[in-house]
């Protein structure tokens, strides 16, 4: 299923005793690939049983792939019959922007958002004219159950377990993480990236969209990108020790 590799270093970030994480990278309208993930998490939950098992996801669930709306439906059922943290990613915030403001149909088209009305049965056409794009939102406005919208509406940013930092994007360097706002929180890259900076926690983030996951003293990227590869990341942390499949 991608790569497994393990962390090591010194000073060894750690969770608490007896809780194991799992998380998960950008989906972006992979159902399939998502399903597939639950279906691995759901046979390690009963061949181990760990005490606690927090099953965290790092955003961009809609958008570039098929049926954001099939994903949006498997995280809210998910989160009812498990511990679940469901992040916010820069591409939940763009829809929400995009239900306000018909007019920014245009540019969240070039963030793959014209699939994701395809997916609640919106067929959009190639250029839309304004009357056109207020007339798509509203399609989208309609076809979005109230479930949906209030799940993309109450979305952290962030979440934080013993020495580890859960984030869509990254953090800003030199900010205390309970002082990070949420625009470097959804859309830093190359500033955080770069940094070999200690953050205080260990950061596992997505958002920038590498080859296999990218693990560093500092934080790891399990954005795999998956709508265009196929491989979407599963992460799990317990005790000290990281495992990427």
């Amino acid at each position: 299923m991608g790569l497994s590799s393990r962390f090591r270093k010194k000073t060894k970030p750690r969770l608490p005793d007896g809780v194991r994480v799992y998380a998960i990278g950008d989906v972006h309208g992979r159902a399939d690939l998502l399903q597939s993930l639950l279906t691995v998490i759901d046979a390690d939950l009963a061949r181990s049983a760990p005490e606690r098992a927090i099953q965290v996801f790092l955003g961009d669930y809609v958008d570039r792939g098929p049926d954001s709306r099939a994903v949006l439906d498997l995280l809210i059922a998910r989160s009812k019959s498990h511990e679940t943290v469901c992040l916010k990613g820069n591409h939940e915030v763009f829809l929400l922007e995009v239900l306000k403001d018909p007019a920014r149909l245009q540019e969240w088209r070039h963030y793959g958002g014209l699939l994701t009305l395809v997916s609640y049965g919106i067929t959009p056409t190639m250029n839309p004219s304004a009357e056109q794009q207020v007339e798509l939102i509203e399609g989208l406005r309609r076809a979005l159950p109230p479930e949906h919208l209030a799940f993309l509406q109450q979305l952290p940013s962030s979440f934080t377990c013993g020495d580890f930092f859960f984030v869509h994007a990254g953090v800003k360097p030199g900010v205390a993480l309970e002082r990070q706002k949420d625009e470097d929180l959804l859309w830093i890259r190359e500033e955080f990236l770069a940094s070999e900076e200690r953050f205080g926690k260990y950061i596992v983030h997505g958002h920038t969209p590498v080859s296999v996951p990218d693990i560093r003293p500092n934080r790891i990227n399990i954005d795999t990108g998956a709508y265009a590869t196929g491989n979407l990341t599963l992460l799990t942390i317990q005790g000290d020790s990281l495992l990427a499949v």
